[in-house]
């Protein structure tokens, strides 16, 4: 076994990791990353899926390849700049709803909704405002985060954070919880 990539990749895929390289984003969602999105996803058929982070859109492509007809996605991003790159090519699938606002804001106005399945892959539901974010699970639902562990763009400071919050995570008794030391570092919660 390797850490090949041996199944299809989405069809907007290699188009938006072209647009991601010319815009110079280099905080996308690693590719191994976002293939175990799509096979967790394919998991929760006719799901409600939440992106918090959306980017450029590589990570969301994946998920949408891994959701049936009747599950939809609500990803959020407060960059429109990133978001026209997801637009451009995504904007297309009916399953899929692009808001463009601040993560904090939109947790707070949609903190009563629920979800089967949220990809923390920004400060808002991940370093802050997690206790919300997990809250807007569903039982059984997956709470997914990666870049756990040392990333080279990473500030200054962040190695500190990212270990408080696997920390705060580990202590909660409301996740069953693996911790995976492989691509970026993924942390899979499931709430019960």
């Amino acid at each position: 076994m390797t850490e090949e990539i041996n199944q299809n990749y989405p069809k907007t895929y290699q188009q938006i990791n072209s647009a991601t390289k010319a815009l110079g984003f280099d905080m996308a969602s690693d590719v191994l990353t976002c293939s175990l999105l799509k096979t967790l996803a394919a998991t929760k058929p006719s799901g409600k899926f939440l992106e918090l982070g959306t980017g450029t859109g590589l990570s969301t492509s994946w998920i949408l390849d891994g959701l049936d007809e009747h599950s939809t996605l609500t990803s959020i991003d407060n960059d429109a700049k990133f978001l026209a790159i997801t637009k451009d090519f995504l904007s297309g699938d009916e399953r899929l709803t692009l808001v463009e606002t601040d993560g904090a804001e939109w947790i707070e106005k949609n903190k009563n909704k629920k979800f089967d399945y949220i990809f923390a892959d920004t400060w808002h539901g991940k370093y802050l405002l997690l206790d919300e974010a997990i809250a807007m699970l569903n039982k059984g639902g997956f709470y997914i985060i990666d870049d756990m562990l040392p990333q080279q763009n990473w500030p200054e400071g962040h190695h500190d954070k990212a270990i408080k919050l696997v920390k705060d995570l580990e202590s909660r008794d409301d996740l069953h919880l693996t911790k995976q030391v492989w691509a970026t570092g993924i942390v899979i919660g499931v709430k019960k």
